[in-house]
C-alpha cells in the first residue's frame, strides 16, 4: 500500500510543478511517470542475480512489478485527463524546421 501511495504522490508532485513552470504537458506527464517510476526491473535483476531466481527477495520484487504496470496505466490516464491544464507547445520536429542550421 505504501508503495502505491509513494507513487501517486510523487507523480502528483512532480505533474503540478512542471504545470507551475508552465512546461508543456508531453514533457511534463513523462517527467512525472519517470520520476514516480521505481525501476522494479532494475530490482528484479538485482534481486535474481544476489538470490537465485527461488529465493523469496525475487519473489517479491516481481510481486512490486505486479503493482507498478496498473498504477503506471492509471498515471497515463491521470495525464490524458488533466490535458487541458497545460498550455498546447509547438511540436519539437516544427520547432526544428524553424530553426534550421
Amino acid at each position: 500500500m505504501s508503495l502505491t501511495i509513494q507513487t501517486y504522490f510523487i507523480f502528483i508532485l512532480a505533474y503540478a510543478w512542471a504545470k507551475l513552470w508552465k512546461v508543456d504537458r508531453t514533457v511534463a506527464a513523462l517527467a512525472a511517470m519517470i520520476g514516480a517510476s521505481n525501476f522494479f526491473e532494475l530490482a528484479v535483476a538485482v534481486a535474481v542475480s544476489l538470490f537465485g531466481l527461488e529465493s523469496g527477495a525475487a519473489v517479491a520484487t516481481v510481486v512490486g512489478v505486479l503493482e507498478e504496470v496498473p498504477i503506471m496505466l492509471s498515471l497515463v490516464a491521470i495525464a490524458n485527463r488533466t490535458k487541458h491544464w497545460f498550455p498546447e507547445g509547438e511540436k519539437t520536429n516544427s520547432a526544428i524546421s524553424k530553426n534550421k542550421l
